[in-house]
């Protein structure tokens, strides 16, 4: 592999851990409104964060593109704050990262709250505990699961984005290039051997990954049982 590929393997984990940890911070208001909520509003607010699973990449890229690019409203605004545009930038893809991976985090943290009960909630309530500190004394250490299974689907569902990255980031080798678009542009010249390392170091991180939580989930379920 070239030194431009080894670029691309540390972009895409500064930009997978940078992901998952505003995920996590972003998800658990967004996924405790959720849980908490009833009617028709929860279920339209399901749907806008399930949206990146049904929507083709190209087509959030293409939005996010306008939004963030120099002439949009958050990409102007930007422009004009730091002098520098969000598009083709490590910035503007740890945007489209946050947006395309929300389900993966939101989806697991709402099962895990939900799974707290409310007589869990209503016995807390009763010893005096204010919902601040019941969230964080009660709730958060049941969900522990929930979270991990956030972070770990969140990071890995990062590593393999391409359309929305090369939309909004394109293939700037330092910057922007990772591990996803390094691939495709190997192909492209007919480097199978580079295409070749480079994919299946993704996809043996792909499986230890999905393997960790499936062992995690496997050994709480038999830990409730018993």
């Amino acid at each position: 592999m070239t030194p431009s590929d080894w670029d691309a393997i540390r972009i895409t984990a500064l930009l997978a851990a940078t992901t998952v940890g505003i995920l996590l911070v972003i998800s658990t208001p967004l996924a405790w409104a959720l849980a908490r909520s009833r009617g028709r509003w929860r279920s339209v607010g399901e749907a806008l964060v399930a949206l990146p699973l049904v929507l083709p990449p190209t087509v959030m890229g293409f939005y996010l593109l306008v939004l963030l690019g120099p002439a949009g409203p958050i990409g102007g605004w930007w422009v004009q704050v730091t002098g520098s545009t969000l598009t083709f930038s490590f910035a503007g893809l740890v945007i489209a990262s946050c947006l395309y991976s929300l389900p993966f985090a939101v989806q697991p943290l709402q099962n895990a709250f939900e799974a707290v009960g409310e007589d869990t909630l209503q016995a807390a309530a009763s010893l005096r505990a204010s919902p601040f500190d019941t969230f964080f004394s009660v709730v958060l250490p049941l969900s522990l699961r929930g979270y991990v299974t956030a972070a770990v689907l969140s990071f890995a569902h990062t590593l393999g984005e391409f359309g929305v990255l090369l939309m909004v980031g394109g293939n700037i080798p330092g910057q922007t290039r990772v591990v996803s678009i390094a691939i495709y542009e190997h192909v492209e010249t007919l480097n199978y051997a580079a295409a070749h390392q480079l994919s299946a170091g993704l996809l043996i991180v792909s499986f230890v990954i999905l393997l960790s939580v499936y062992l995690l989930n496997g050994r709480y379920r038999a830990r409730v049982v018993r």
